[in-house]
């Protein structure tokens, strides 16, 4: 799928997106890219992301290098609890942190 190859190009330099979710503004979220998905934590320790399980969201990445829009993409979140490879990976992304969460959202994209 060509989304996939221009988001994985993108996401595996950059440590946040806009997600736009039915009936809120975009937000700015911190998110990880593993395994063809994206994946937000939210809650606890982790600004709390307006997602819920099933919704439809738009995904808007810029570009690492010049900031610029790169791509709007369409994904569905789902409600997930991670492996424990999956969640060292996430608290590792957070760098100098120790990030809590109450939810984990991985965005399967879907255009």
């Amino acid at each position: 799928m060509e989304i996939t190859r221009i988001l994985d190009s993108a996401l595996r330099k950059a440590a946040a997106v806009w997600i736009t979710s039915p009936g809120h503004e975009p937000r700015l979220v911190h998110a990880h890219w593993r395994a063809d998905s994206l994946w937000v934590i939210s809650g606890g320790t982790e600004p709390d992301v307006p997602l819920s399980d099933g919704a439809q969201v738009t995904v808007t990445v810029r570009s690492p290098s010049t900031h610029s829009h790169l791509v709007d993409a369409q994904a569905v979140a789902h409600l997930t609890e991670p492996d424990d490879e999956t969640a060292q990976a996430l608290r590792t992304a957070r760098l100098n942190t120790k990030p809590r969460w109450e939810a984990v959202y991985r965005l399967e994209f879907t255009s």
